[in-house]
């Protein structure tokens, strides 16, 4: 998404802990991570790329919440990405544009999200009439910093085959900011959103055509969330029709219809992916899903105010254009882990561990991401998972 706490559970529902531990053993859960992807992903590309020009994500209260400063991520806190990286005991990854491209600063992986990122370039927008105003940091351009960097990172002889393999690539979310800019600022309408969906999904599999054809092994493909929970989208198609929402989350069905097209079209074409590479693990990262299940069952999972914004402005869901997050005018919640939203676009750190938490646990990814890595013990560590009934 364009310009991007640990989740207490009710005491009243059973949980269970387990942590993914690193093994020396040939089942070893995976020794890097290479990320591509938009906001939701992003943990200082951004910043990095505009220098010293101003941005709120630059200031608290973003990062207030686990960090205690700002990080360059859209986020009070952690993003999916990081509770990845502590499930399987990494370092968050840093992004590409901190520092020189060498194996040494990249010993664990290297992020290569940007904010604002979209699937395609700016050239596909100009040329259905869409003047650009945001990052041309898109998939092409990540890929082209991907294999810029790769000969510093499989320098040694022999060694590029077992990076490669040990690595898991998390490709997305990306392609939500190819719908989010010309349905919130240039009057598109979901139909003409929906002929961009096979340029975009085309691009996607392009990109993971390409790290297979470089060596890797294992990729996690997230799916788009459910835009229709949004509450910036919530209060841009604000309407006053009744059946416009879906009764049992408050979230606007037409608009989660679409982000439910792009999803079917994408895992679509994952299997066509698999069948082209039988050895190859491509896991499809349930995000639309593990999201829904916040706003399907906000009291179980310990969220007051899954549609509403913590850091914003006074409007129907505490979201307002004219005084967003880090601006003037805009106030923050004293507990965002009690929030879906953090700024109105993305969501909190509460409810990215959410959504992590049910990827990895296995009830949102296919084929369940605990299969692939096998290091899975029952402990007393710092991963917290939603327990079955509440799925």
């Amino acid at each position: 998404m364009a310009p991007g706490h640990d989740l207490l559970f009710s005491l009243h529902i059973p949980t269970i802990t387990i942590l993914l531990l690193l093994s020396t053993t040939a089942n070893c859960c995976f020794t890097h991570i290479f990320c591509f992807g938009d906001s939701t992903s992003d943990t200082g590309n951004y910043l990095k790329s505009i220098g010293d020009g101003y941005d709120p994500v630059r200031n608290l209260p973003y990062g207030e919440t686990y960090f205690g400063r700002p990080t360059g991520r859209f986020c009070d806190g952690r993003l999916i990405l990081d509770f990845i990286a502590e499930a399987y005991g990494l370092p968050f990854i840093p992004p590409y544009l901190s520092g020189e491209s060498t194996k040494e600063n990249f010993l664990h992986g290297v992020n290569f999200a940007v904010g604002g990122a979209t699937a395609l370039n700016n050239s596909f927008f100009e040329s259905i009439g869409i003047e650009p105003f945001w990052t041309d940091y898109s998939l092409s351009t990540q890929i082209q910093w991907f294999k810029k960097l790769l000969p510093s990172i499989l320098k040694e002889p022999g060694s590029g085959r077992s990076i490669m393999s040990s690595a898991l690539f998390v490709v997305g979310e990306i392609g939500g900011n190819d719908y989010n800019y010309p349905l919130l600022f240039k009057e598109t309408t979901l139909d003409e959103a929906r002929t961009f969906v096979p340029y975009v999904i085309g691009t996607i599999s392009l990109i993971i055509h390409e790290l297979i054809s470089h060596g890797a092994k294992t990729l996690l493909v997230p799916n788009n969330f459910p835009i229709g929970c949004v509450p910036m989208y919530l209060t841009r198609f604000q309407s006053q029709k009744k059946e416009d929402y879906d009764p049992k989350t408050g979230c606007i069905k037409r608009l989660n219809e679409f982000a439910e097209y792009h999803n079917a079209m994408l895992l679509e074409e994952l299997e066509k992916i698999r069948l082209l590479y039988p050895d190859v693990t491509i896991i499809y990262a349930d995000y639309y899903e593990a999201s829904m299940n916040i706003f399907r069952n906000p009291q179980k999972l310990g969220f007051s105010y899954p549609l509403m914004t913590c850091c914003g402005a006074k409007g129907p869901y505490n979201y307002s254009s004219f005084a967003s997050c880090g601006n003037r005018g805009s106030t923050v919640c004293s507990d965002p882990s009690k929030y879906g939203s953090w700024d109105g676009l993305h969501w909190t750190e509460a409810a990215y561990k959410a959504i992590a938490h049910g990827v990895l646990r296995g009830s949102y990814s296919s084929p369940p991401i605990s299969n692939t890595c096998s290091d899975i013990i029952l402990d007393s560590g710092n991963l917290l998972l939603i327990p079955s009934n509440a799925m």
